[in-house]
């Protein structure tokens, strides 16, 4: 463009004024990184809920058990490929602080069930052949400084042993598993039902909770009736629904994060918003003699329009997108919590959509004092010379 020259001069005439406004836009695109991050965090991964996975709970609440029985019940059901089951441990190691999802599971069922639980073939015949063997996430392992050939004891806070004794459990670690996506959880513990199931107090022969891999997710809705119909009127009864369901609910519990992030955000886009557009109605106003002096030049309106226009973009895609390289990178560092959270990452879905918002934020700010400028009558600009 012929004209970047005169609009770069422009855009930091000011320059004390245009660097602080830089800096805002900058630090709210960097929040808005952090802010996704953290919601796909608490979502723990909803977009990419398996569509075949049904999640079968004790009709009552999540924390009641079901009993193991109801496992080749649920297998006989058409339209049933696999029935697995898990737990909820709430141990932590070391430090009460040190807390992660430990599930006592069924190895080949698990596996079968969630593929995209990456295990090399050695580690899985490690874990099918070892009563007290555990497999560990990759980020948990990280964390920890743990590897394959280490003993993991986990200090519970329900599941004592018999006599009362509330000792560490000890886990003899036989693999780490990777994820397939980045939506994956690869923060959790997983060790076998069938030694937990054998060396706690009491409940045995229950089990948390109960994941179904349907053949057709498109018959998910008559699966999950047929099986909730299975145990009607029985002592437990079920409530089955998808696993996007499942764990939307789940996250919920802490909120509608969603919506906490959406009333944020547009309370920083709106003030962000007038910042850029008081930055640009003052340039504007400053300038209403050179802009005279332009259209006596020559300069038609659309011409005058289009550079103030232009001004308005290039301040906001300056700090809106060096904003969101930098979320970028900083989140790919990890979460703030040390690991706390299963899932911290920026999709480049979000990354697009700020990109979208860094254009429109420049637009917005910059329509007004353009169209102002537009207006200017060259007579009465140059009068004020």
């Amino acid at each position: 463009m012929k004209y970047f020259n005169l609009i770069i001069a422009n855009l930091f005439r000011k320059k004390l004024r245009t660097i602080l406004t830089l800096l805002s836009i900058l630090i709210a695109f960097v929040l808005y990184g952090y802010l996704v991050a953290i919601r796909e965090a608490f979502g723990a991964g909803v977009s990419f809920a398996g569509a075949d996975r049904l999640f079968v709970r004790n009709k009552i609440s999540l924390i009641e058990s079901m009993p193991i029985s109801y496992k080749p019940r649920m297998e006989r059901i058409p339209g049933v490929q696999t029935v697995a089951h898990a737990s909820w441990f709430g141990g932590y190691y070391q430090d009460p602080t040190n807390r992660f999802a430990q599930l006592p599971v069924d190895p080949q069922d698990y596996l079968s069930v969630y593929p995209e639980i990456l295990l090399s073939d050695k580690e899985k015949h490690a874990w099918m052949n070892t009563r007290t063997g555990a497999i560990l996430g990759k980020k948990a392992a990280t964390k920890y400084k743990l590897k394959v050939g280490d003993r993991i004891p986990i200090i519970p806070t329900i599941w004592e042993k018999p006599n009362h004794d509330m000792s560490a459990w000890v886990f003899d670690i036989v693999g780490i598993f990777d994820g397939a996506t980045r939506a994956t959880d690869t923060s959790a513990l997983l060790f076998r039902y069938d030694f937990f199931d054998e060396t706690r107090a009491f409940r045995k022969g229950q089990i948390g909770w109960y994941i179904v891999k349907v053949t057709n997710p498109d018959h998910s809705e008559q699966i999950a009736a047929a099986i909730d119909k299975e145990f009607a009127n029985s002592s437990t009864e079920t409530k089955a629904e998808p696993e996007k369901a499942f764990v939307q609910g789940f996250a919920k519990q802490v909120g509608d994060i969603g919506k906490i992030m959406i009333a944020i955000l547009s309370a920083v886009f709106f003030t962000i918003l007038l910042v850029a557009g008081n930055t640009m109605a003052q340039a504007v106003r400053e300038r209403r003699e050179e802009l005279g002096v332009l259209k006596a030049l020559g300069f038609t309106n659309v011409q005058i329009l289009m550079l103030v226009l232009i001004e308005s973009c290039l301040l906001a895609g300056i700090a809106g997108f060096l904003g969101l390289a930098l979320a970028k990178l900083f989140v790919s560092f990890g979460d703030p919590t040390m690991g706390a959270l299963p899932l911290f990452y920026f999709p480049n879905i979000d990354v697009a959509l700020g990109a979208g918002m860094v254009l429109t934020l420049g637009f917005l700010a910059g329509i007004g004092p353009a169209i102002q400028a537009m207006r200017l009558n060259m007579a009465d600009a140059l009068r004020r010379m």
